[in-house]
């Protein structure tokens, strides 16, 4: 691969969860996280993106969104349960992008918030139309998503070095 070859980083935040008496990692979607994965999921097929590799963390609610919105896709990636994705920095998450096989042209991370918004703000530089400031203005809810192109090498990923070039949120 070249060092001009496009790429594509979506950034899928895990759907609604709910709050049983359990550990936070061990938390399931709540029956509202459950529908609102699957239309995130209608949504991303309709973005016709197809992705080379997803890395999912390890949380409960996490693989549950991940296990129903690809459902909905025209083809499955593999899928890597990646436990460093959980309670990530954004160092971290920078880290793990920088680690992506150079045969990845579109990653899908599935992770948390602060660090899904916090890495998209990160990486873009720019934005097309409004969507940086529809992000921005909705905060990144649950099971939101955002797409950041970049060209250039998984090695090369820093602040800065992409464009933001969709966001969409379930409730918006």
């Amino acid at each position: 691969m070249s060092v001009d070859t496009p790429r594509r980083i979506v950034l899928l935040r895990h759907a609604k969860a709910d709050w049983p008496q359990v550990s936070d990692h061990d938390r399931p979607l709540a029956d509202r996280g459950r529908t609102d994965a699957t239309v995130a999921g209608r949504r991303l097929a309709d973005t016709k993106i197809e992705f080379d590799l997803t890395l999912c963390s390890t949380a409960v609610r996490t693989r549950e969104t991940w296990k129903l919105a690809v459902h909905e896709l025209p083809h499955r990636p593999r899928t890597v349960y990646e436990e460093r994705l959980y309670e990530a920095s954004l160092g971290e998450l920078l880290a793990l992008l920088n680690e992506t096989p150079d045969d990845v042209n579109d990653l899908l991370l599935v992770g948390h918030n602060p660090g899904m918004h916090a890495l998209a703000d990160a990486l873009a530089d720019r934005a097309e139309g409004d969507v940086m400031v529809r992000m921005n203005r909705s905060g990144f809810p649950t099971a939101a998503f955002a797409v950041v192109a970049f060209t250039g090498s998984w090695k090369s990923v820093e602040h800065g070095v992409g464009t933001l070039t969709d966001f969409w949120a379930p409730h918006d």
